[in-house]
């Protein structure tokens, strides 16, 4: 059944890929290749619809982790890749799949739990701490699994407190390639610890049993980064269009300035921070 449901996806991916790849070749259009979260949290729709009234340049975007992005964009059918890995990206570049890093904008990650919190982690001021309490207690921890971005960050934290967490109280969430917020769902009914972007709990924290125990730790900080396709490497990369596009995104006037008011009237704070080297520029004390 896994695999039927496995195949069943990348079957619906490939066609969404087809279907985008003849609008691209027919107009002006980019192709975007975007982790999930910035998805389900509505930014990256809303800095296409931006972009587009005011370029005439369409942008349409398949999500999928991060890791899963980037495969995407090595097969050539992508123009551009919105990601948040890191090691990941700059293999991306050193492969000469892509181009260039360009800094768009950050928000940060925490660990949520039940309000009983079994392992006693809340208040836990360093993250890799509370990962150990976490693993000590055998209290149950859900992890995305997929090699997503969050994926990635999470693993790393473990990484830093010393531990490769294994046993019946680390549940890889079958289902984890579908996203942080299916996986913020299954944690909260399984009464588990997770690790989650703020964003995906903000937009969640009224549906679900969880609450935050552990964050403001400088490790949890999450950027995410634009990367165009090299056109070097895939001659039909629509390289000019995305780059119209990252000017636009890092322009502290334009996807700068959405960024950050983005969430404000919803939630009361802001769901991401701007992050380009033009805004950081801008804004220097």
């Amino acid at each position: 059944m896994k695999k039927k449901l496995l195949f069943a996806g990348l079957v619906l991916v490939a066609l969404s890929i087809s279907a985008l790849t003849v609008a691209q070749a027919e107009d002006k259009f980019i192709l975007l290749a975007s982790t999930i979260g910035p998805v389900d949290a509505g930014i990256v729709p809303l800095l296409e619809e931006r972009f587009e009234k005011e370029s005439g340049i369409r942008v349409r975007h398949v999500g999928a982790g991060t890791g899963e992005a980037l495969k995407m964009a090595e097969q050539g059918s992508f123009d551009l890749v919105l990601v948040h890995a890191k090691a990941l990206e700059e293999k991306f570049v050193n492969n000469g799949f892509g181009t260039k890093r360009f800094p768009l904008m950050y928000n940060d990650f925490v660990i949520v739990g039940p309000d009983t919190d079994p392992a006693g982690i809340k208040g836990t001021k360093s993250a890799a701490e509370a990962l150990k309490k976490i693993a000590a207690t055998g209290a149950t921890f859900v992890s995305r699994g997929d090699n997503s971005g969050t994926h990635v960050a999470e693993m790393e934290l473990w990484t830093k407190a010393g531990l490769k967490p294994a046993g019946s109280w680390y549940a890889v969430y079958e289902k984890g390639n579908e996203g942080n917020g299916p996986t913020l769902k299954y944690a909260a009914q399984k009464g588990a610890y997770t690790f989650m972007d703020r964003a995906t709990f903000l937009s969640l924290q009224q549906s679900i049993k969880l609450v935050v125990l552990v964050e403001k730790d400088d490790a949890l900080l999450n950027f995410i980064t634009l990367i165009p396709v090299n056109q070097k490497k895939f001659a039909r990369a629509n390289y000019q269009d995305a780059m119209t596009f990252v000017k636009w995104l890092t322009d502290p006037a334009n996807g700068q300035m959405i960024i950050e008011d983005f969430g404000k009237e919803k939630y009361g704070a802001p769901l991401f921070f701007p992050n380009s080297d033009e805004w950081q520029a801008a804004n220097k004390k």
